[in-house]
């Protein structure tokens, strides 16, 4: 059973529009490894309406020092030992609404501590998943082939899509609404610029996608390569072409996390000129 001190439960609250500046300096002492709740932030404010989700600060001393993101994904923020039992206390409260539970590895280490008795058993624990982050210029020659995605070219994007998005995770991004949900997010980074893929008749060889932006940082997701053409030496200088065209036109660091059992996938990344500057965890549901 949770126990929580009244001061720890009174020194939460959910944010709104007159805490944005606050929450985007939290999120600025680390801004690759916060780019996801920063970037939600910057484009939809802190209104829940806008955001799809909450975001709990924990206050010191009348300061805001922590954050928490509480949507499709429960995300912490610098958050300190006493704002993740906090956070832990409103969370159960609430009840469970998210799919994962993502963070610096340390925080959410704790944080799961707390929830696995009344949220577990987990469907899977990814304890270990670094963060890397490049500035360029790639260390591989980018492959020429690689591009952005026209929109008319959703319909050869959207199978390769699944097909990550179902290896990665586990689970089908077509259940529940059929994929509509999914295909609508990928048809907005498409239009954004922000699709990458090099297509040889009509069928996807590599790509990936720019997911989470701000004016520092982009989150590199997605990343496939076709299962029949692994193991050619593709993935580097794939990831190294869309480094290319990302630092210069979306942000000046390019970033990514990823599974620390992936060696392949490290590899490539690091001979693209990425390098690990921190540890992330999530909890899968």
């Amino acid at each position: 059973m949770l126990r929580v001190r009244p001061p720890w439960s009174a020194s939460v609250r959910q944010l709104d529009e007159r805490d944005r500046q606050a929450a985007l300096a939290i999120c600025d002492r680390d801004p690759v490894t916060n780019v996801f709740v920063s970037s939600r932030i910057r484009a939809l404010g802190l209104e829940p309406g806008r955001l799809g989700a909450q975001v709990w600060g924990h206050a010191t001393g009348g300061r805001l020092e922590s954050l928490c993101y509480s949507g499709a994904n429960l995300v912490t923020v610098a958050a300190t030992p006493d704002a993740i039992v906090a956070f832990a206390e409103r969370a159960l409260r609430q009840g469970r609404r998210c799919s994962s539970v993502v963070g610096v590895a340390t925080e959410i280490q704790a944080l799961w501590a707390l929830l696995r008795p009344h949220w577990g058993p987990a469907r899977e624990v990814r304890s270990v998943q670094p963060v890397m982050v490049t500035s360029g210029p790639p260390l591989v020659p980018p492959d020429p082939g690689v591009r952005r995605v026209r929109p008319d070219e959703i319909d050869i994007l959207w199978p390769a899509c699944v097909a990550m998005f179902t290896e990665e995770v586990g689970v089908s991004p077509v259940t529940g609404d059929g994929g509509a949900s999914y295909r609508a997010r990928l048809e907005q980074l498409i239009r954004s610029g922000r699709a990458f893929a090099r297509i040889e008749d009509g069928q996807v060889i590599f790509k990936a996608e720019i997911g989470a932006v701000t004016p520092q940082v982009c989150q590199v997701q997605g990343v496939w390569v076709r299962p029949e053409c692994r193991g050619q030496g593709l993935a580097a200088p794939g990831m190294a072409a869309l480094v290319a065209e990302a630092s210069q036109s979306i942000a000046p660091l390019v970033s990514l996390y990823v599974n620390d059992f992936n060696s392949p996938a490290r590899a490539a990344y690091r001979r693209a000129g990425f390098t690990e500057t921190g540890r992330l965890m999530s909890v899968l549901f």
